[in-house]
């Protein structure tokens, strides 16, 4: 008997995308029941930024677990809680002269941006929301109303209200012009439309495509959002926490937000967890209590997350990311160069790279092709049309390399020979 067809919801995706039975993990490699081995470009979603089973990440949580470490803790002190946020703001925050405060909500990225929502509308005194096309913010109603897919909006059952979506920065209407019409509008006391409490951004649209915003715009948003009294908040949920070749994706991109949410990758192991960084006069706003979570103390994600935090004591990681992430970029170039009828776009940043290959139904198969032989990505994109390349930052370059030449033999076959 399959016990998942059997038993699981209908609601399953990746299990019908990727039907094996997985029983081991190591580093950027999954193994299945029947001993076969796949090389993982997917890293659960960004989650696994720092391989499966990493030896010093599990070393520490199986050392904590051994000596009966408290497990959870609701918001409660506890000694790892505060070895985590000891290590975030002395490696990440100081460094890059960044003040915020640390907010534990529950332990996913839709926790975050429902929390942030919450406090932008409750910091101005507004309610509507500006996100953009092809953005993903979560699956939760407030998260979702950021969301732009249709599919998912429509699974909600209810209006998605006080939201308004604006072009990103590459979709079509978008860009500094684009912004200026917005502007406009906020601007015209009669345009009827009213200043709204924040604009949620991701800097790179990871579900939404792999879509880069340039310095220049998110500056020019950032501008818009202090000049109406807005709030900025990044969504930096899976481009974050190293995946660009930086720890967070914005760097160098002389904005500062107001509020960044942060997830997935965040808990080092693949446990659970999400962080927002608030800034002091924001957070201030909020009273004991006002926003809960039965699973904000995570202690195992705190143990896994303060080990992961010390590959961020110098750069050689970060180092390896930028070169893992040229070397991504130049084998999907050649890809797109030998297919230049295809009209293919390479885009990314660091080890976040994509293949437009503009054929939702050409990308599935492809999937499916890379999976029968040994590798897992997960396509993304309008329609599904664009190859995501996220695997775990931590890959030998020899297993990189041969997930890339998978990846090239099977548009081959599923293409024939370039033209």
């Amino acid at each position: 008997m399959n016990w998942f067809e059997s038993y699981e919801s209908e609601i399953r995706v990746y299990a019908r995308s990727y039907p094996a039975v997985f029983v081991k993990g190591q580093n950027a490699i999954q193994t299945d029941e029947n001993g076969k081995e796949y090389i993982d470009f997917y890293a659960g979603a960004g989650v696994l930024n720092f391989g499966h089973n990493h030896p010093k990440l599990k070393a520490a949580i199986m050392d904590y677990i051994q000596n009966d470490g408290v497990l959870h803790s609701l918001d409660m002190m506890t000694a790892a809680k505060r070895e985590f946020i000891k290590g975030f703001v002395e490696t990440i925050l100081q460094p890059r002269k960044m003040d915020y405060k640390l907010q534990f909500m529950g332990p996913t990225g839709s926790n975050a941006v429902e929390a942030a929502l919450k406090l932008a509308r409750r910091v101005t005194g507004r309610s509507n929301v500006v996100a953009f096309s092809q953005g993903f913010h979560g699956m939760t109603l407030g998260a979702l109303a950021c969301t732009a897919n249709e599919v998912f909006r429509n699974a909600a059952g209810v209006p998605l209200t006080m939201v308004s979506h604006w072009p990103f920065e590459s979709n079509q209407g978008g860009g500094l012009e684009s912004l200026d019409t917005l502007r406009a509008l906020y601007e015209n006391t009669s345009s009827g439309v009213e200043k709204p409490a924040a604009f949620i951004v991701e800097v790179i649209q990871a579900e939404g495509g792999v879509n880069v915003a340039s310095a220049e715009w998110l500056q020019a948003l950032q501008t818009l959002a202090r000049d109406l009294g807005a709030l900025l908040i990044v969504d930096d949920i899976q481009a974050g926490c190293g995946r660009t070749g930086q720890y967070f994706s914005f760097e160098n991109m002389g904005i500062d937000p107001d509020i960044v949410t942060l997830a997935k990758g965040i808990g080092g192991l693949g446990t659970p967890m999400a962080m927002n960084l608030v800034k002091a006069e924001h957070d201030q706003h909020w009273k004991p209590g006002e926003h809960t979570g039965t699973f904000r103390g995570q202690n195992i994600s705190f143990v896994a997350g303060r080990e992961a935090l010390r590959f961020f004591e110098d750069d050689d990681l970060m180092s390896q990311t930028r070169a893992k992430g040229k070397i991504m970029q130049h084998h999907l170039q050649r890809i797109a160069d030998l297919y230049s009828a295809k009209g293919f776009c390479v885009r990314g940043k660091g080890m976040m790279q994509a293949l437009d290959v503009n054929d939702g139904a050409l990308a599935k198969a492809v999937a499916r092709d890379c999976f029968d032989n040994g590798m897992l990505f997960g396509p993304c994109g309008v329609g599904g049309q664009v190859i995501k390349l996220i695997p775990p930052l931590t890959i030998p370059e020899d297993q990189l390399q041969a997930g890339l030449v998978i990846l090239e033999q099977a548009i081959q076959r599923q293409l024939g020979a370039g033209s």
